[in-house]
C-alpha cells in the first residue's frame, strides 16, 4: 500500500534502497548516506562501511568531505554581505583584493604568459559571484602554459601540497594573467575560493568564522566546517581515489592525521568543507523556503533567487555545456544542467529525470546535493569514493533516477 498524500511511494523507496545496495554490494562503493526530503517527509539510507575492507558501518551522522558541493553553501556568505549593502554587485573587487587590479589578459588561451593585452575593464563582485572573472579550472585546456602555472603555484586544492594561506595565495594569483576578459566566459572553481578571501577581508573575520556565525550556527549545521575535530574524527571515513586502470582502492586522504584533521591554512570556499546529510538538508531546505529557517531569515528572497536562477548568457551557457559534455566519460552525465546561478548549477533544459529549475552541485569526492522547487524536493548523496573512476558518478546518476521515480503526487 502506498502512502496517502506523502512525499514518496513505498514502492519507489524500496527501489531506491535496492539500487543503492547494489552499488555497495558491487564492491565499488564502500559506503554511502543518502537523504531525500519532500512535503515534510524525510527518508535516510545509510548503507555499507567506512572503509573498503570492512569495519565500522557508515551512519546517518558520518562526516564526508564535500569537495565542490561546498560551493552552493559558501556562496551564502557573500550573499549576506550583498543583503547588508557591505558589498554591491558591481563594486570593483580591487578595493579589497588589490592583487586583482590592472589585469592583463592572454591573447590566446594556449599562448605564452607574457603575450597579453590589458583587461578592458576591472573585475567586479558580480564577476566573482557568477564565475566569470576571467580565470578558472578548465579541463579542456590541460597542457596550456596558464593551466600549468595554476597547478605549479598551488592555487587548487587537488594537489598533494595544501594551498597556502590567503594572502600568499592572492599574491600568487596576482602574478598570473587572466584567461579571458572579465565577464566574458564562465569558468570553474577559482571564483569560489576568491569569494572566501573577499568575505574575510570585507568582514575582518576568517571565512569560517563568518560562515559559522551567519550560516552554520543559525541553521544548526554543527558538523560543518573546514576540518574535523579530534572528538569527531572517528566519524570521518578515508577518501579513496580508485586507480583509473585497475579500480584498486587508493587512499587519497586518511581521517587520522589527514588533511582534514587540523585547520587548513586556506579555507577554500570552492571545495574545502566537511559535512553531513542532515546539515546540508538544513541548508537546502532554507533555500527552498526562500531564505527562511523556521521564523529566522538567513538570506533575503531576492538573494536566493539570484543564486538559484541562471545568470549566464546563451554564449556562456554553450561553453559551460561543452565542458560538461566533454567530461561525460568521467561524470557519467552529471554536470549537464545548462545554466549556472551563483555558486551552483541551475537546470535550464530537461536532459534527465530532473525538471528545469533544479539547483545544486556535485563534488569530486563522490557527493551530490540538489533541491528542486517544483517538487519541493531535496536530495543529498554522500560517499567516500572520488571520481577518478566513473563508479561514484554512476551511483549519483542512479540515485537521482530513483529519487524522481519515487515521487508520489
Amino acid at each position: 500500500m502506498e502512502h496517502e498524500n506523502a512525499g514518496f511511494t513505498d514502492t519507489g523507496l524500496r527501489r531506491l534502497r535496492g539500487v543503492l545496495e547494489r552499488h555497495v554490494e558491487s564492491g565499488k562503493i564502500p559506503g554511502l548516506v543518502a537523504l531525500l526530503s519532500r512535503n515534510g517527509e524525510t527518508h535516510v539510507e545509510a548503507i555499507g562501511t567506512m572503509r573498503h575492507d570492512g569495519g565500522a558501518a557508515v551512519r546517518r551522522d558520518t562526516i564526508f568531505r564535500m569537495a565542490s558541493t561546498s560551493k552552493p553553501v559558501t556562496i551564502a556568505a557573500a550573499m549576506i554581505l550583498l543583503d547588508e549593502c557591505r558589498l554591491r554587485l558591481d563594486d570593483l573587487v580591487e578595493t579589497w583584493l588589490p592583487e586583482l587590479a590592472d589585469r592583463q589578459v592572454l591573447k590566446r588561451l594556449d599562448g605564452p604568459l607574457d603575450d597579453t593585452v590589458p583587461a578592458r575593464r576591472p573585475i567586479t563582485v558580480r564577476d566573482l559571484l557568477t564565475s566569470t572573472f576571467g580565470l578558472g579550472m578548465d579541463m579542456t585546456s590541460l597542457g596550456t602554459p596558464i593551466m600549468g602555472k595554476i597547478f605549479e603555484q598551488g592555487l587548487t586544492p587537488d594537489l598533494p601540497e595544501p594551498m597556502p594561506e590567503p594572502d600568499e595565495w592572492m599574491r600568487r594569483l596576482g602574478t598570473l594573467p587572466l584567461m579571458y576578459q572579465p565577464g566574458e566566459r564562465w569558468q570553474y572553481h577559482i571564483s569560489n575560493d576568491l569569494l572566501g578571501v573577499l568575505v574575510a577581508r570585507v568582514t575582518g573575520q576568517s571565512f569560517e568564522a563568518f560562515l559559522r556565525e551567519r550560516i552554520f550556527g543559525p541553521l544548526g549545521m554543527k558538523d560543518t566546517g573546514f576540518h574535523v575535530t579530534a572528538d569527531k574524527v572517528d566519524r570521518l571515513p578515508p577518501l579513496y581515489a580508485p586507480n583509473p586502470q585497475t579500480g584498486e582502492f587508493t587512499v587519497w586522504d586518511e581521517a587520522e592525521g589527514g588533511r582534514y584533521s587540523k585547520p587548513p591554512a586556506f579555507q577554500g570556499g570552492g571545495g574545502g568543507l566537511v559535512s553531513t546529510v542532515d546539515d546540508y538538508h538544513a541548508y537546502f531546505r532554507m533555500l527552498l523556503n526562500q531564505g527562511m529557517h523556521g521564523s529566522e531569515r538567513i538570506l533575503s528572497r531576492p538573494a536566493v533567487e539570484l543564486m538559484t536562477t541562471n545568470r549566464l548568457t546563451p554564449e556562456q551557457q554553450a561553453a559551460r555545456h561543452a565542458m560538461a559534455v566533454n567530461n561525460v566519460h568521467v561524470s557519467y552525465g552529471q554536470g549537464q544542467h545548462g545554466g549556472w546561478g551563483m555558486g551552483m548549477a541551475v537546470r535550464t533544459y530537461r536532459g534527465d529525470y530532473a525538471p528545469i529549475g533544479q539547483f545544486g552541485w556535485d563534488g569530486g569526492s563522490g557527493t551530490s546535493t540538489y533541491a528542486d522547487p517544483d517538487n519541493q524536493l531535496t536530495g543529498i548523496l554522500l560517499t567516500q569514493v572520488g571520481m577518478s573512476t566513473p563508479d561514484s558518478a554512476r551511483l549519483i546518476h542512479d540515485f537521482w533516477t530513483t529519487v524522481y521515480q519515487a515521487i508520489e503526487d
